[in-house]
């Protein structure tokens, strides 16, 4: 009798550690199965979301040298800036960017267009339609490059409220950000001196 229990146990001993590792496996499955379905849940949630965010900035600075000249390009900060402004852009990936048409204002976008491989898409502050406008980049992470009083009017504009005023001939370093989410409006802006 003594025999059988041993045998009994044995078998036990080794039956139990092959029950545990199937438990185990099962349950390992288990989650990954339930992970995946979650984190596509959220995939498609995210996806169909309404989420709009604008991130407006004005352009770096630009060649004073010629005061006759309208369209002067960037200077050499100015460009450092431009690249700056792609750095601490970098973690947002854009669905548009746009930039009025100047070489000052295209200079400053280039950098983040380019790490987006978007190009950039022209626009007029004085004749844009802004309800058109909104539409069309509902959903979208935009950056909107402007000028010391094309950029908070453009801000405004969003907003629907007079709240920014021009930004000051020194400052290139405002970043308005203007978040649109189920009909709710929140706006900030950060200054991020490069």
């Amino acid at each position: 009798m003594s025999r059988y229990v041993y045998i009994f146990q044995k078998i036990r001993v080794k039956f139990l550690p092959l029950t545990k590792l199937l438990i185990m496996k099962r349950l390992i499955i288990l989650s990954i199965v339930l992970l995946t379905g979650f984190l596509s849940y959220s995939q498609k949630e995210a996806s169909d979301s309404s989420v709009t965010n604008f991130y407006l900035i004005r352009h770096a600075e630009k060649d004073r040298s010629d005061t006759n000249n309208k369209n002067p390009h960037l200077t050499e900060m100015g460009v450092f800036r431009a690249e700056q402004w792609s750095e601490v852009l970098k973690n947002i990936s854009f669905d548009m960017v746009y930039s009025t048409n100047y070489f000052r204002t295209r200079e400053t976008a280039q950098p983040t267009a380019l790490k987006n491989n978007l190009d950039i898409t022209l626009y007029d502050p004085k004749s844009i339609d802004m309800k058109s406008f909104l539409k069309e980049n509902q959903g979208k992470n935009v950056l909107i490059v402007g000028h010391s009083n094309t950029t908070p009017s453009m801000v405004n504009a969003i907003i629907g409220s007079n709240k920014y005023k021009d930004i000051e001939d020194d400052n290139n370093g405002n970043l308005y950000i203007i978040t649109i989410s189920n009909n709710s409006v929140s706006d900030k802006v950060l200054y991020i001196n490069n």
